[in-house]
């Protein structure tokens, strides 16, 4: 079984900065992709970046320049440090990861999810 623990999620500032962080354990033979997708009520989950195992990057457009998604492989981690936050980025924000749980099956898992509100 695998699971995403998060972390660092709370209130800031319009302008402000923030670092939210999951860990992945259990039984893990390969990840192949981490990110982070947030959600409002009624709406869709959004993809808000991803890095793979290559640490190779994408982001949402709104959110290019002011995020940076980093990855430590070793110790199965991945990190979103947001900064000019803006209230729009409001939203509980979920880690995701794409992880091979044996050593030909993968599953894309999630994280309970963590809240971030911007407002002053």
């Amino acid at each position: 079984q695998v699971q995403l623990a998060e972390s660092g999620g709370g209130l800031v500032e319009p302008g402000g900065s923030l670092t939210i962080s999951c860990e992945a354990s259990g039984t893990i033979f390969r990840i192949i992709a981490m990110g982070w997708y947030r959600q409002v009520p009624g709406n869709q989950r959004e993809l808000v970046a991803e890095i793979n195992s290559g640490h190779g990057t994408k982001y949402l457009d709104s959110v290019k320049g002011r995020f940076t998604i980093s990855r430590d492989n070793a110790k199965n981690t991945v990190h979103l440090q947001m900064n000019s936050l803006k209230p729009e980025d409001t939203a509980v924000y979920y880690c995701s990861a794409h992880i091979y749980y044996t050593t030909v099956e993968w599953n894309q898992f999630w994280g309970q999810g963590t809240q971030v509100t911007v407002s002053s």
